[in-house]
C-alpha cells in the first residue's frame, strides 16, 4: 500500500512561495486574493495551509471580494475551522478599509496656470514671516502641483538656497517643472542681485535634466513680482 505523502506546511514551502516572502521579492501586486487574505489571517489549521484556507472562504463567496465583504463574523467563523472572531474581525476591518479606500475622493492636484495661482497656494504661509524663507513648486507636464517644498528659512533679509537639495527633490519626485518662491518681510517686491544669482543658478542646474523653471515669485503681503511676468527668466 503506498504511504501517504506528508503534507507540507507553508514554512515548508519555498521561499518564494510564502505570501510574505513573495511580497518582498516581487511586491504585493505579485500577490493573489487568497495569498492576501493568508497574511490577514496568519495562520490555518491543522488540515489546510493559511493560503488553503482562504482559498476555500474566497470560493464560498463566488471568489468575490465584494462578496466576501458582505460577511459578518458569523459567517466566517462557523464554517471555517481555524477563523474565530479575532481573525474573521481582521478580515471585516481589511475589507471596510478597502470599501472606504474606494469611496474616498481623490484630491486633485492644484493647475498652475499663472502667477496669481501661485500666489494665492502660497500667499496665506507666508505673508506673516518674520523671515525669509525659500519655497519650491514640483510640477508635472500638466503643470499641477506634485509637491510644494520649503527648501531653507533665513533671517530677515535673506536665506541661503543649497541647489543640490532643490535638484535632488526635483529628480526624486521627476518633477517636469519648478516655480520657485520666497518672501521679502520687508514687502519690497524688488528682486535683489542674490534673487537673480539662486534664479539662474537653479534654472542652469534644472537645464541639465529638461527641467524647466517656469517663475520665481516673490511674496509680500499686498502683492508679488513674478519673473516670468516681468520677462526676467
Amino acid at each position: 500500500m503506498e504511504r501517504k505523502r506528508e503534507k507540507l506546511t507553508i514554512t515548508e514551502w519555498a521561499v518564494e512561495d510564502r505570501p510574505r516572502e513573495k511580497m518582498m521579492l516581487h511586491g504585493i501586486r505579485a500577490l493573489s486574493n487568497a495569498e492576501l487574505l493568508a497574511i490577514l489571517i496568519g495562520s490555518g489549521n491543522v488540515d489546510e495551509t493559511a493560503v488553503e484556507l482562504s482559498q476555500r472562504i474566497l470560493n464560498s463567496a463566488g471568489n468575490s471580494l465584494n462578496n466576501l465583504g458582505k460577511y459578518g463574523i458569523d459567517d466566517l467563523v462557523k464554517p471555517f475551522k481555524g477563523i474565530g472572531e479575532a481573525k474573521a474581525i481582521t478580515i471585516m476591518a481589511a475589507l471596510e478599509i478597502g470599501r472606504r479606500r474606494r469611496d474616498e475622493e481623490l484630491p486633485r492636484r492644484p493647475e498652475i496656470v499663472g502667477s496669481a495661482d501661485v500666489y494665492n497656494l502660497l500667499r496665506g504661509q507666508m505673508i506673516d514671516l518674520p523671515h525669509e524663507e525659500f519655497w519650491v513648486l514640483l510640477l508635472n507636464r500638466a503643470n499641477r502641483v506634485i509637491d510644494t517644498l520649503r527648501v531653507s528659512q533665513g533671517g530677515t533679509s535673506a536665506t541661503v538656497v543649497d541647489v543640490k537639495l532643490v535638484m535632488r527633490s526635483a529628480l526624486q519626485q521627476l518633477a517636469s517643472a519648478l516655480i520657485l518662491c520666497h518672501n521679502h518681510p520687508s514687502n519690497n517686491l524688488s528682486p535683489s542681485t542674490a534673487d537673480d544669482r539662486v534664479t539662474g543658478k537653479i534654472k542652469s542646474a534644472a537645464a541639465l535634466f529638461d527641467i524647466a523653471v517656469l517663475d520665481h515669485i516673490i511674496v509680500g503681503e499686498e502683492g508679488y513680482f513674478s519673473y516670468a511676468d516681468e520677462g526676467r527668466l
